[in-house]
Order: C-alpha cells, then sequence, then structure tokens
C-alpha cells in the first residue's frame, strides 16, 4: 500500500454493489477493508480485484452486531487506524404486505439498513477524524424517496437512512467530515431476486451495479 493510499472500507462488499465499489476503489490504489457475513463472497472478491493492488483485508461478520462491529473496528486498526470513506452499504429487501410481514424480516431489515449504518458512524468516527478529508458514503434507495406498496418497510428504513444523512452531514460539518447520501434505483443483484414478480408490473429499471458503484465513487471523490 502508498503511503498516501485512501483507507476505504465497504460493509456488504461480498456482492451487487459493494463488490463493485471495492473494484472502483482498487483502482484507485486504495487500502480495503472488506466485510460481510460470509468469508467466501469476500475472498472471491478480494481475488477479482487484480495483483497490481494492495492486499484487502477481509473481515467476515455481521455488522448488525455488537460482536461484528468490534471485529470491523479492530480490522480497521490492522489498516493504520485511520479511514477515509466509510461506505455503509450493507442492505436487506424483503417485499410483500406489512400484515404479512414476519417480525424477524422487519428486524432483519430495520438492524441491517438503518441501525448499523448509524452505529457504525458512530463508533467509527474517531479513526475517520484522522483523516485529512473523511466521507461517510450511506448507500441508499429510490425507495427512501418514493414509498412503493409491498416495500413499506424498507422505504421505512431507507428513509430514516436518508434522515440519518441529512443530520449528520450538518453535524459534521464543522469537523470538515462529508456525508452522501446514495440514492440508486433498483439494481441487478442478488437481493433484487426477492421483488423480481414486482418489477414488471411496477415498472421497475434495474441497472447493472458496476454503473451505479462507478457514479457512487465518483461522487466521493
Amino acid at each position: 500500500m502508498q503511503r498516501d493510499a485512501k483507507v476505504v472500507v465497504i460493509t456488504g462488499a461480498g456482492s451487487g454493489i459493494g463488490a463493485a465499489l471495492a473494484k472502483e476503489a482498487a483502482r484507485s490504489g486504495a487500502q480495503l477493508v472488506l466485510a460481510g457475513r460470509r468469508a467466501e463472497p469476500l475472498v472471491a472478491v478480494a481475488d477479482g480485484l487484480g495483483v497490481s493492488t494492495g492486499k484487502p483485508i477481509l473481515v467476515q461478520s455481521d455488522v448488525t452486531t455488537v460482536e461484528g462491529r468490534r471485529l470491523l473496528r479492530e480490522a480497521c486498526m490492522q489498516a493504520g487506524g485511520r479511514i477515509d470513506i466509510l461506505f455503509n452499504n450493507a442492505g436487506v429487501v424483503r417485499t410483500g404486505p406489512l400484515s404479512g410481514m414476519e417480525e424477524a424480516a422487519i428486524r432483519a431489515m430495520v438492524e441491517t439498513n438503518l441501525m448499523a449504518p448509524l452505529l457504525l458512524s458512530r463508533d467509527l468516527l474517531p479513526m475517520l477524524r484522522r483523516s485529512k478529508h473523511p466521507r461517510i458514503i450511506n448507500v441508499g434507495s429510490m425507495f427512501g424517496d418514493i414509498a412503493f406498496p409491498l416495500f413499506a418497510v424498507y422505504s421505512a428504513t431507507k428513509f430514516g437512512l436518508r434522515g440519518l444523512s441529512d443530520a449528520l452531514r450538518r453535524e459534521l460539518k464543522a469537523e470538515k467530515i462529508g456525508v452522501t447520501y446514495a440514492a440508486p434505483r433498483a439494481v441487478r443483484t442478488p437481493a433484487s431476486n426477492e421483488f423480481s414478480a414486482l418489477i414488471e408490473p411496477f415498472s421497475m429499471k434495474l441497472d447493472a451495479p458496476e454503473k451505479v458503484a462507478h457514479r457512487i465513487w465518483r461522487g466521493a471523490l
């Protein structure tokens, strides 16, 4: 790793937008800290980054748990204890009428899509403060601006993430810590299989994760 390389942390890095963001960051020469719930996809992403990049630090952790966030903090310390860009990207989507949705599915979305970014931002602020140009990127969704039927809980979490981002942007402005809320439309990832039956009825357009990640990365610089 170059001495002036950015330290980039990405949650949900094993697939979709997270994996594509890892490739974008690797091309810039960044030191990557990649987190995900399963080890195998993280290894596959790391193997696909190319030999010219520095070796990423892989963290198998569930960031909805205290232990998972502790493991990620420790991994960031291995990267030098400084974070330049934190991508709160991990997300869960479940669809269907609220009346029939199980509590476990509701909790999974609230804890992953909203609580984890909130708590990680809090926990990693000391390391972000050590950067010259720190930034938090919260990966949201257009469902955080437009609430669709059958997406009630998911939309609620993304509306909450947007509110968190707006408030943190103002709160951290004096410390020159930037906060960005990215709101892509539907993306062609494994998560989109959850609502495949709704794509045609709702006239959804799905973007490639690489296209979305490229735009998010450009906005982070």
